[in-house]
């Protein structure tokens, strides 16, 4: 497989649902989106808190960017994960 932008060299196995090339690692198919991850849902070692704390996100309540153009979400210090700014209530609507 080759990259479409540099050209370089990318190493590639075939997809079991759909039997199309992927780059070696990929979590999902590009083409069929099919699960190709073998690893468990606890975070592998060596992984940052971060990551963990990411897979840990309550979708439900989280609070979007009050820069009514991020797409972040405020963090447990109160800015933004995207653009740093701080939380200062919900967007103004236009």
């Amino acid at each position: 497989m080759e990259c479409p932008h540099c050209g370089r060299s990318i190493s590639d196995e075939t997809c079991a649902a759909c039997g199309r090339t992927v780059p070696v690692d990929s979590i999902y198919c590009c083409w069929c989106g099919a699960n190709l991850s073998t690893e468990t849902a606890e975070a592998p070692e060596g992984s940052d808190s971060s990551e963990q704390e990411d897979a840990a996100i309550d979708f439900a309540s989280r609070i979007l960017c009050s820069d009514g153009t991020c797409i972040g979400v405020i963090g447990p210090d109160g800015r933004c994960k995207e653009c740093g700014k701080p939380y200062s209530g919900d967007p103004e609507e236009d």
